[in-house]
C-alpha cells in the first residue's frame, strides 16, 4: 500500500523511493542480510524511516524521540566445568553449580557497582543446565543470557569486565570457564533532524498533542543496522485500545492491536517521505 501511494504522489517527489519488505526480523533474518545483499545500493540511499506498532500506547498516538532509541543486545554464553562426584562427598568433587551460582550474582554487581547508575544496562543470565540427577554434582554447568545497553561504549567495554569477574570466580572455586560474548544487534540511534521531520509529520496526522517522547527501550530492533550505515528515524505507533480489550503486550498469546494504527502509520510515513523528498528542511 505503501509503495502503490507513493506513486501516486510521485509528482511530488524529488528523488526516489526504495520500499522495503523484510524477510524476517530476528536472528539471522532481517536488516543484515538485506545490507549484505546491497540493499542501500543501485541506488545509494541517503536516509531510512521505519516504524513499529507499539501496544504500550493507544491507537492515535505516534511516539518518536531523537538519539538512542533501543538497546544494543547481545548474547553471553559460559560453559562451567568443574570434575562430577556424589552429592554426599562434596568434597571430592569439583562443583560447577556453586560456581555457577556464584557467577550469576556477581554480574548483578557488575550492574549495580561498575556501571554509572544513570546508564542503563541489563545483564540477565535466563538458561542454566547442569546435571541430571538429585545426588550427583554434575562435571559441566552451561549458562545463557543477555547483555543490554545503550551506551556503545559501555557495550565495547562490559566483555572485558564480564570475562574479568567470571574468570575470577572459576580461579576461586577451582573450575574452569569458557566465556563466549557473541555481538549481535547494536544501539539504535535516530537523527535528531530526521526524529524532529516524523514528529512534524505525525503532528499532522494525529494531532502536536498525541505525538509522544517515547522513553529510550532496553529492547533491541535490526533497524539498529541500517541507522548504524545511514541516518534515519525509527518511530512507534500506538496500537492499544481499551476499549475493545486489545492491550495485552508484545509477544504475548494475547497480543491484537487496533488495525486503525496501520493506516495511522501508513500516512506518517508517507508524509515522512514526502517532506524529505518535497524540499521540506529536514
Amino acid at each position: 500500500m505503501a509503495a502503490r501511494l507513493l506513486a501516486a504522489r510521485w509528482d511530488r517527489l524529488s528523488g526516489a523511493v526504495k520500499v522495503v519488505f523484510q524477510p524476517a526480523e530476528e536472528g539471522p533474518g532481517g536488516a543484515l542480510p538485506m545490507l549484505e545483499a546491497g540493499i542501500l545500493e543501485d541506488p545509494p540511499v541517503d536516509i531510512a524511516f521505519a516504524l513499529h506498532l507499539w501496544n504500550e500506547y493507544p491507537v492515535g498516538t505516534v511516539c518518536v524521540r531523537p538519539g538512542p532509541v533501543m538497546a544494543a543486545a547481545d548474547r553471553l554464553r559460559v560453559t562451567v566445568r568443574g570434575s562430577g562426584g556424589h552429592a554426599a562427598q562434596p568434597h571430592l568433587a569439583v562443583d560447577p553449580v556453586v560456581a555457577a551460582a556464584q557467577m550469576v550474582l556477581a554480574l548483578q554487581g557488575l550492574v549495580a557497582r561498575e556501571v554509572d547508575p544513570l546508564k542503563p544496562v541489563v545483564v540477565t543470565v535466563a538458561s542454566i543446565h547442569g546435571g541430571e540427577a538429585f545426588n550427583v554434582i554434575p562435571s559441566e554447568v552451561t549458562m545463557e543470557g543477555t547483555v543490554r545497553c545503550l551506551d556503545p561504549a559501555i557495550r565495547e567495554e562490559l566483555p572485558r569486565r564480564i570475562r574479568r569477574i567470571l574468570e575470577g570466580i572459576a580461579e576461586a572455586t577451582r573450575t574452569a570457564v569458557e566465556i563466549q560474548v557473541e555481538q549481535r544487534y547494536p544501539v539504535t540511534v535516530n537523527d535528531p533532524a530526521l526524529a524532529r521531520l516524523v514528529a512534524e509529520a505525525a503532528a499532522e496526522v494525529v494531532g502536536e498533542e498525541r505525538v509522544l517522547a517515547h522513553p529510550p527501550g532496553m529492547g533491541a530492533e535490526d533497524m539498529a543496522y541500517v541507522l548504524h550505515r545511514i541516518p534515519g528515524c525509527y518511530f512507534f505507533i500506538g496500537s492499544a485500545n481499551t476499549a475493545r480489550g486489545l492491550t495485552a503486550p508484545h509477544h504475548s498469546p494475547r497480543f491484537d492491536f487496533d488495525e486503525e494504527a496501520l493506516a495511522i502509520g501508513l500516512e506518517v510515513m508517507l508524509r515522512s517521505a514526502e517532506a524529505y523528498l518535497g524540499g521540506r528542511d529536514a
